[in-house]
């Protein structure tokens, strides 16, 4: 017997060799297609809108923090002051509460409270910042903390993103599976009585 009329010859079938050249599955389903076409245009979008939304949103939040920073920049100013008592005792962050004095660009002598290292002795001189009033307010936002908001916001931008696409690759493979499910369902109604009726012959 030749090597052409065995059926252990190798090589793929005739039937294997036409789907191949059509290049296309008879199996798959209209649903299968889309699914597919689905997934593709959600990696597109990953691919080129990940970087986009990150980098938009980044930069957002930074220009945002640096207008803060230029607004509290230029309404606050620096002072030195000095210790009316002792800081003593200890707190977790080591600073606590303490009654400064200092003379305002009038000549005029202020008191305020402001966070103070445990241990500053009294008579110490310490830095305080100032509002226009002339008030003790907390110290202006650094660029250093603008360009974290700017890589905060934009890490959590790509995170969403990445979320969102497996949400909807996960939803779209849910939908067309209850209506894969639903096709089964009615096709099975309409075969099942004719397997059954072959077994009662």
């Amino acid at each position: 017997m030749s090597a052409q009329g065995s059926p252990y010859a190798s090589g793929p079938s005739p039937a294997r060799r036409e789907l191949s050249a059509k290049g296309t599955n008879p199996l798959l389903r209209p649903s299968d297609r889309f699914e597919t076409w689905i997934r593709r245009f959600l990696m597109l979008v990953l691919v080129f809108g990940l970087p986009v939304a990150a980098l938009s949103a980044g930069l957002t939040a930074y220009e945002s923090s640096m207008r803060t920073v230029r607004v509290q920049s230029a309404e606050r100013q620096e002072a030195t002051a000095r210790l009316t008592s002792s800081v003593e005792g200890a707190t977790a962050d080591g600073k606590q509460q303490a009654q400064v004095r200092w003379t305002d660009d009038n000549g005029k002598v202020r008191t305020g409270t402001t966070l103070v290292k445990s241990g500053t002795p009294e008579g110490a001189t310490v830095p305080v910042w100032l509002d226009r009033e002339g008030t003790i307010t907390s110290p202006p936002m650094t660029t250093l903390t603008a360009t974290t908001n700017g890589w905060f916001v934009g890490g959590m931008a790509a995170v969403g993103a990445v979320g969102g696409f497996f949400a909807l690759r996960g939803g779209t493979r849910r939908v067309l599976d209850r209506r894969r499910y639903a096709q089964w369902d009615a096709e099975w109604d309409l075969v099942e009585p004719l397997w059954s009726g072959r077994f009662r012959r």
